[in-house]
């Protein structure tokens, strides 16, 4: 009898049928209760037929193009053309003729890498077939008429949301990769990737939770997070961690970093070779650095104002115990930069000096143009996230989440879907995808304000737009030398609109462009040789022309950060050891609040 694991030469393997027969049994049950617990979950939540307001767009759109039928006939007639060229070059590859392709692919588009699209004439039609198509989709789009900017680009995101999810490089027929891993292995890959299938949708209680990495290689404060320190504060909000010196001498102004509590801090101390922390301790730098809490119903009511009391001004109280220091230099990243210029105009305006100076890590202070996270904030959508959140206190960790995630579908959906299951393969174990999905929850009031008063009606950047704790906040008043970095193909924080704080804040300033996004931008080490940045001393009105008149910088930004800040701190001191001053440790770092983790 023929092994089926072993087959004769030139036959294709088979599965094991015992196997076969216990998997499929093993999925169906899984099935039928994962169904079952979801049905259930939407039935005491209450099913919600279009939460995001996409209908509502689509319809208006579909009107107006109706109206005015001319550009949907003029970009017909142009697709039929192009699919007529599009005959024509794959009847030529047919006949072994060499013809270039009617659409370009664009060389960064990871779902067409496999060769199996170039070496396949059927492939290779199927792709272009499908690029001609979306381009077709978003040319419609974009012509229609009379459409308000909110509307457009939410019609516009969600059509390429949808393209996105028909490519085929999605669908096991219409993807040579894994026809190919298919047939080499007798279809166990498709059976593996529906195990995985089922396990992420258990992990998500029916609602589909991709498994990005492997989650049990790591562990915060065994192989990530491991940067010696100690808790020195906590309070309900934050733990204040205090690092531990590796020089004998310390620069006297200790150094505070307070990260967006949307993420775990430990982005910035992922593995010690890429650690901004590590990095900062070994400048010469006592670094303190605010882990957030992952705030669940008891602490609903929190917002924005109690974050600047409990969370900065906690912090400055905090150091000044600990170390005898009264001032600080300060870093805020994304949203922990956003409360800290909410913070420093609040400051100004009651002639607190404790920050000397600041720096801004891809932070928006100016609204006006927040890239495609527009798209999810309109009064519709607001009010239906702020049900949701009052019912529950807080926003789930993982419904952020997949708002960013859909900002980069291809990269950190739709490639996962591929890998996962359809391919079969287990998830690779990366430390930043790790933390990506380790995602926190939200305080509601804390949530709401912030969405309302900064994404839908930029009141931060307005003069007086905005009160913290009774107190009128306005950017102007900010006077401290300020240092700026932001990324180039940053998709949350928009460079061109973080440069406009440069044209608000009053006092010495500098701005400097990472290559890459949001994050690997500001994870650069020194001694990683990726990721050029940019420089210019001139601040003119335009980020544009900023970037005209730029020069290009080899390798990382930290040292152009630390050449800015040293020279105005050039006394130190004996290095300080974390709990040895006037505030006892709590906890080795990386404390307890980052171990708490969010559906």
């Amino acid at each position: 009898m023929t092994d089926p694991q072993n087959p004769e030469p030139g036959k294709l393997p088979m599965p094991d049928p015992a196997v076969y027969s216990r998997t499929m049994a093993d999925i169906g049950a899984r099935s039928q209760r994962i169904v079952s617990e979801w049905l259930q979950r939407q039935s005491d939540r209450g099913m919600t037929v279009d939460p995001l307001n996409i209908g509502g767009a689509f319809m208006e759109m579909t009107a107006r193009m109706i109206a005015n039928p001319t550009k949907l006939i003029e970009a017909q007639m142009g697709f039929w053309q192009d699919y007529m060229t599009l005959w024509q070059h794959s009847t030529r590859r047919l006949m072994g003729m060499q013809t270039a392709p009617v659409i370009a692919v664009d060389p960064k588009d990871k779902r067409f890498a496999d060769a199996g699209w170039n070496e396949s004439e059927i492939f290779d039609f199927i792709r272009q077939s499908y690029l001609l198509s979306a381009r077709f989709v978003q040319d419609v789009v974009k012509r229609v008429d009379g459409l308000d900017p909110k509307t457009a680009q939410k019609v516009d995101f969600y059509s390429r949301q949808f393209m996105d999810a028909m490519s085929p490089s999605n669908f096991a027929l219409t993807n040579p990769q894994v026809l190919r891993k298919t047939i080499e292995s007798g279809g166990e890959n498709l059976m593996r990737g529906l195990q995985n299938l089922l396990r992420d949708l258990e992990a998500g209680h029916g609602k589909l939770h991709i498994r990005m990495t492997d989650a049990d290689q790591f562990s915060v404060g065994g192989n990530i997070a491991v940067s010696p320190g100690k808790v020195i504060f906590r309070n309900d909000l934050m733990e204040l961690i205090q690092y531990a010196p590796t020089t004998e001498t310390v620069i006297k102004t200790p150094l505070v970093i307070f990260p967006p509590w949307i993420n775990k801090f430990y982005i910035l101390d992922l593995k010690p070779k890429n650690s901004f922390i590590r990095w900062a301790v070994e400048q010469g730098h006592t670094v303190f650095v605010a882990s957030w809490v992952n705030p669940d119903e008891h602490l609903a009511a929190k917002d924005f104002a109690d974050y600047m009391n409990e969370g900065v001004f906690a912090a400055l109280g905090a150091i000044e115990a600990a170390t005898g220091e009264r001032n600080v230099n300060a870093v805020g990243y994304c949203l922990g930069g956003t409360l800290l210029a909410a913070t420093l105009a609040v400051m100004a305006a009651r002639n607190d000096k404790r920050i000397k100076s600041a720096t801004f890590l891809v932070t928006l202070t100016d609204f006006t143009d927040v890239g495609e996270l527009g798209v999810f904030i309109d009064e519709e959508q607001l009010g239906a996230l702020e049900d949701k959140m009052n019912k529950r206190g807080y926003l789930e960790g993982a419904e952020m989440a997949t708002t960013f995630n859909m900002l980069r579908s291809n990269d950190l959906i739709w490639s996962f879907v591929v890998n996962n299951y359809l391919l079969g393969n287990d998830s690779f174990p990366f430390d930043l995808l790790y933390w990506n999905s380790d995602s926190t929850r939200m305080p509601a009031a804390m949530h709401s304000f912030y969405l309302r008063n900064m994404y839908q009606n930029n009141r931060l950047i307005e003069p007086g737009g905005l009160t913290l704790d009774n107190t009128s906040v306005d950017l102007r008043r900010i006077t401290i030398p300020v240092y700026f970095l932001s990324c180039r193909e940053d998709h949350i924080a928009p460079w061109a609109s973080t440069y406009q704080a440069t044209q608000v804040m009053a006092g010495p300033k500098r701005f400097v462009l990472a290559a890459s996004g949001h994050i690997a931008g500001v994870v650069n080490p020194p001694g990683s040789g990726k990721y050029n940045h940019f420089v210019n001393d001139a601040l003119p009105a335009a980020a544009a022309e900023w970037m005209d008149g730029a020069t290009e910088v080899a390798g990382s930004w930290w040292p152009d950060w630390q050449r800015w800040l040293a020279p105005r701190e050039k006394t130190r001191v004996a290095a300080r050891i974390p709990g040895s001053g006037k505030l006892h440790a709590l906890a080795d770092a990386p404390g307890e609040y980052v171990k708490v983790r969010a559906a």
